[in-house]
C-alpha cells in the first residue's frame, strides 16, 4: 500500500478491537517495524475539544513512561496529518479481556481469579509509584494473552498525581459501576480509588456479578452509603472466607481502611487463597469507623501472618508423683567427690615441686628430696586405694 494511504504515513488499518467513549481501537500493521500493534483513535466528535484533546495527550505522555510486564506498552502517539485524528500506538494483546471471559464462561474459580488480580496488582503497585493513577480499572481493561500473561490497558483517562487535574469540577470519569464512593462524590482519583475498582472486579470474577447493582450513579452512592456489599462467601460459596475478607477490605468506604498499597493487596489476595488471613466477612460498622485511622494518617505496612497456635498447657503432677519421694541424685554426688579428690592431688604435687625448687642443693636436698618422694608415693598409693574403694 502506498505511503499516502497509510494512517500516520506507517500504520495500516486492519480491523476495530473496540470501541468506547473517548476513543476507538483499531488493530494496525506497523509497516516500519513490521508488527501488530493496537492504534487508538480519539473519537472525532471530541477532536475539536481542546480539553479533550489535551486529556488525550496527556494519557500518551503518562502511560509512555510505564515499561512493566503487566502494563500495555505505549510505543508512539501523535496527530495524522492528513485526517487530524489523534491517536497513541500501543502493544497488540493478542487474548481476551476478562469482560470477554466472563460473558463467555462465567465466574471463574477462585485460584484463576486471584492468578489474574495479582498479575493486576502489580501493575498498579508499579504505576502508582510512577505518579500514574489508572482512573477506569475494568474486566475490559484487563488483557490475558495466550500465556496467561495479564496486561492492564487503556489507560485513557490516566493522569500523572503530580500534575493538576484538568477535569472540571463535579465531572466524574470511568465505568460507574466502578467507582469509588470518593470520586462518586466528585472528588479527586487517587491510587486507593484504584483499589476499589480491582476489588469490584475481583467481586465480579469470583461472584459473577456486581458488588452493587445500580442503575444510575446516585443509585451507586446510596448503595456504597447503606452499607458493604453481600459477602463473596455467601454469594460464592467456593470462595474461602479468608478470601472473601481480603476483596472485602479493598471495598471499602473509607479510603483509610483499603489497603496501604496494590503490593500490599496482592499478598492478602494470594493468603486469603491459601486460607490465612480472616475467617469471615467483616461489614463496616459506626463501631469500625469509630476506630478507623484519620485522614492524613501515615499506615504501618504489615506483611500477613498465619494465626499462631497457643502454648500447650502446663503438664499437670499426677498424685502419685507428688506422694513419690524425691529420687537422690548419686550420679551428681559421686562425680563431686571425684573432682575434690583430683584437686587434692594436684595441690600436693604442686606443692611438692615448688618445694623441692627454691630448696638448697647438696646432700641436705637429696635426704630431703628422698623423704618427700616417700611422702609422694605414700600419697599416691593412699589416692589409688581410695579410688579403688569409690569404684567398688
Amino acid at each position: 500500500m502506498a505511503t499516502d494511504q497509510l494512517f500516520a504515513g506507517r500504520y495500516r488499518l486492519e480491523r476495530r478491537l473496540g470501541v468506547g467513549g473517548m476513543a476507538t481501537v483499531q488493530l494496525a500493521f506497523d509497516t516500519r517495524l513490521e508488527r501488530n500493534v493496537a492504534v487508538k483513535l480519539l473519537a472525532e466528535h471530541l477532536a475539536e475539544d481542546p480539553s479533550f484533546v489535551s486529556r488525550f495527550r496527556r494519557e500518551a505522555l503518562a502511560a509512555a513512561r510505564l515499561v512493566h510486564p503487566n502494563i500495555v506498552q505505549v510505543f508512539d502517539f501523535g496527530s495524522d496529518a492528513a485526517s487530524g485524528r489523534q491517536f497513541i500506538v500501543m502493544e497488540y494483546v493478542d487474548g481476551h479481556s476478562c469482560a470477554e471471559l466472563l460473558r463467555d464462561h462465567g465466574a471463574m474459580s477462585a485460584r484463576q481469579a486471584v492468578d489474574i488480580l495479582c498479575q493486576a496488582c502489580r501493575g498498579l503497585d508499579y504505576a502508582h509509584r510512577n505518579g500514574v493513577v489508572h482512573r477506569d480499572v475494568k474486566p475490559g481493561n484487563l488483557l490475558v494473552n495466550g500465556d496467561g500473561v495479564v496486561k492492564l490497558a487503556d489507560f485513557g483517562i490516566a493522569k500523572a498525581a503530580e500534575q493538576s487535574d484538568i477535569t472540571k469540577v463535579g465531572s466524574v470519569l470511568g465505568t460507574a459501576a466502578y467507582l469509588s464512593p470518593e470520586q462518586a462524590r466528585g472528588e479527586p482519583a487517587g491510587p486507593a480509588s484504584d483499589l476499589y475498582a480491582l476489588g469490584v472486579v475481583s467481586y465480579q470474577l469470583m461472584a459473577g456479578r456486581l458488588p452493587y447493582e445500580a442503575g444510575s450513579l446516585t443509585d451507586l452512592a446510596r448503595l456504597q452509603n447503606a452499607g458493604p456489599p453481600e459477602p463473596l462467601s455467601a454469594v460464592a460459596p467456593d470462595v474461602p472466607p479468608a478470601l472473601g475478607v481480603a476483596v472485602a477490605r479493598a471495598l471499602a468506604r473509607d479510603p483509610e481502611r483499603r489497603y496501604h498499597d496494590a503490593a500490599e493487596m496482592e499478598d492478602a489476595l494470594a493468603d486469603g487463597l491459601a486460607g490465612i488471613g480472616g475467617t469471615a466477612d467483616l461489614g463496616e460498622t459506626e463501631a469500625t469507623r469509630m476506630l478507623a485511622p484519620s485522614t492524613g494518617t501515615q499506615r504501618v505496612r504489615r506483611p500477613l501472618q498465619p494465626i499462631a497456635e497457643e502454648p500447650l498447657p502446663p503438664r499437670r503432677t499426677t498424685a502419685a508423683a507428688r506422694r513419690q519421694p524425691p529420687t537422690p541424685q548419686r550420679g551428681k554426688s559421686r562425680a563431686g567427690r571425684w573432682v575434690a579428690l583430683v584437686l587434692v592431688l594436684g595441690l600436693l604435687i604442686g606443692g611438692v615441686v615448688a618445694y623441692s625448687q627454691l630448696s638448697s642443693s647438696g646432700d641436705k636436698q637429696v635426704h630431703l628430696n628422698r623423704e618427700l618422694r616417700g611422702d609422694l608415693d605414700s600419697s599416691v598409693q593412699s589416692f589409688k586405694d581410695l579410688v579403688d574403694a569409690n569404684t567398688r
